[in-house]
């Protein structure tokens, strides 16, 4: 048993980061996105489904003044209409030890050496979730965990050799089917393949208030995306 341990630790040694997370200026991963919104304040959910396009398109420097890979994002309904850029951009950047991902000017922990299962890191440590402005606050403290690194995973068409999973979050707060109580839902999992890249991302963040007699009825408020790779270059 020890024998077998100490050559899976010795195995996930050799794992770099780059090997989950490409960069390479003109790469591109395509996704089918269902994005879920609350709608009419909160008092039903829906889902818009479409896709999406992430391609690594130059360099620039973030707001440390590191190198930082530009991310361009691209959208249409379906596969047969055209890409239109929605002008939103992203940017990443890889140190010795981490890749991060700023999105909306929060700067995301992604991924972090060593790469090995059980492996734990705060990934949303440099976000701001403690001000009385946050609008974040429910990003706080999540423990992001390795799970089946260097295993295999069929995903729709694609089977990949070697992937890992990031579990973010996994949180329910009280019964979101009792709607005479608050409640919260938040889920956050991300899989990665080698040589690829983000494959797989489901994310959601719920919350229920219920009503006020005589005021108010209850509404939930937050939003869902998932998202699962169907081409890459």
């Amino acid at each position: 048993m020890f024998t077998s341990c100490s050559k899976e630790e010795d195995a996930t040694n050799f794992i770099t980061l780059d090997e989950y997370a490409p960069s390479i200026i003109g790469k591109y991963i395509v996704y089918d996105l269902d994005s879920t919104k609350f709608i009419n304040f909160g008092t039903k959910d829906t889902v818009i489904s479409y896709q999406v396009k992430l391609e690594v398109d130059g360099m620039m420097t973030d707001n440390l003044d590191r190198p930082a890979y530009r991310i361009a994002r691209y959208i249409r309904k379906t596969a047969a209409d055209p890409w239109v850029s929605d002008y939103h951009t992203f940017m990443m950047v890889k140190t010795i030890s981490s890749v991060e991902f700023i999105e909306n000017n929060m700067r995301f922990l992604k991924l972090k050496f060593p790469i090995k299962n059980d492996f734990t890191w705060k990934g949303n440590a440099f976000i701001d979730t403690y001000s009385p402005e946050s609008e974040v606050r429910y990003l706080e403290d999540w423990d992001y965990t390795y799970e089946n690194v260097n295993e295999p995973l069929t995903l729709g068409s694609y089977t990949f050799d070697s992937t890992l999973t990031v579990n973010q979050r996994n949180e329910i707060i009280n019964d979101p089917s009792n709607h005479n109580v608050y409640s919260e839902i938040n889920i956050g999992i991300e899989k990665y393949a080698k040589g690829i890249g983000m494959v797989y991302r489901n994310f959601l963040h719920r919350e229920y208030q219920p009503p006020t007699p005589g005021e108010s009825d209850g509404y939930a408020l937050g939003y869902g995306i998932t998202m699962t790779m169907i081409d890459h270059n």
